[in-house]
């Protein structure tokens, strides 16, 4: 594809997460528990729903890949942020309370969103990857393995902002009541392993204090770990369901097994600290890309045809991960201390 072709959208999409990676920088962002990546979308949604219309013919080839491609790359490059090593710093019992938290609220949210509230199956699934993962990375990741619409990946992400934020600032209150159940570091655990946003977990746990802070970022980073053999076993999934009985084909996301592939070689000193850091920074811009060019692409009406059914399952959700979770944790501490 000639890069000409590109280029618009490229940067119209480079334009406006520039504006986001600067709020976020100034540590707007950060004082309201939203991520980069949040920015990014609230912004192209801003922009896809004012001037996008008029330049739509000459950016859509740009945009789309920007929600591919540099998606695809970003996933990749996410591998960089974590280490096999950081399982060791939190135990066990951080590992196995991420991995029944993640199967049960993907499990959960389908029951709910399908049966229940009789969502579409896109965005059901899509809002219980964020809930279940690292939100809107998450959803984000998805995608490609889902085959959504823009304004479905949308509202999952509304979802993950919205119960996420609050998730930021009650788990802090929850602390006051539940901190003769848990230890200091089992709190951590249980803030990693239940709370959407990496951010959020972040501003959660150091509004509590540093080591909770530390024990539930390790937590949440190994949950996001587990991204890629979800990714996979989601696919396999998806192709049993949508294929006949004579003809199944699994579609395998590649850039989830690179993502293992990535974060197996960062767990060794190979590269310098200076580089490692280097494309950590990269891989933001590019997922900023991804998230803008998915907020370029998102009409409002869409999400408002939604209606209230995906939010009520987010604040089902919430109420599972905040009261299930903290359940889970207490097992969990008995059982491994």
């Amino acid at each position: 594809m000639k890069i000409n072709i590109l280029l618009p959208g490229l940067l119209l999409a480079g334009a406006v997460t520039v504006i986001a990676f600067t709020l976020s920088y100034l540590g707007i962002g950060q004082s309201l528990g939203i991520s980069a990546l949040t920015f990014a979308i609230l912004l192209g949604m801003l922009v896809g729903n004012t001037l996008y219309p008029k330049v739509a013919n000459s950016c859509h080839e740009g945009v789309n890949f920007s929600k591919g491609i540099l998606l695809r790359a970003g996933i990749i490059l996410y591998g960089f942020r974590i280490t096999f090593q950081q399982i060791d710093s939190v135990g066990v019992n951080a590992v196995v309370t991420d991995a029944i938290m993640l199967l049960s609220t993907f499990l959960i949210t389908c029951w709910l969103g399908i049966k229940w509230l009789k969502i579409d199956k896109e965005t059901t699934y899509l809002c219980a990857t964020g809930a279940s993962i690292c939100g809107a990375a998450a959803v984000m990741a998805a995608e490609p393995v889902v085959k959504a619409q823009s304004h479905k990946v949308s509202v999952a992400i509304a979802t993950v902002v919205i119960f996420g934020t609050i998730a930021m600032f009650a788990y802090p209150i929850f602390y006051t009541w539940l901190q003769s159940y848990l230890t200091e570091h089992q709190f951590g655990i249980y803030i990693g392993s239940t709370v959407h946003e990496v951010a959020q977990v972040y501003a959660a746990g150091q509004n509590i204090n540093s080591q909770i802070a530390d024990s539930a970022v390790i937590t949440k980073m190994i949950r996001v770990m587990m991204l890629a053999p979800f990714l996979l076993g989601l696919s396999y999934f998806l192709s049993r369901e949508q294929s006949t009985t004579e003809h199944r084909k699994i579609n395998i996301p590649w850039f989830a097994v690179w993502f293992i592939i990535v974060a197996i070689f960062n767990s060794f000193p190979i590269l310098p600290v200076k580089i490692t850091q280097w494309l950590v920074q990269i891989d933001t811009i590019l997922l900023m890309m991804a998230m803008s060019a998915l907020g370029l692409t998102t009409h409002l009406d869409a999400i408002k045809k939604a209606g209230a059914k995906p939010l009520i399952l987010g604040l089902i959700v919430f109420f599972w991960l905040s009261i299930g979770g903290f359940v889970i944790n207490v097992v969990t501490q008995s059982l491994f201390g």
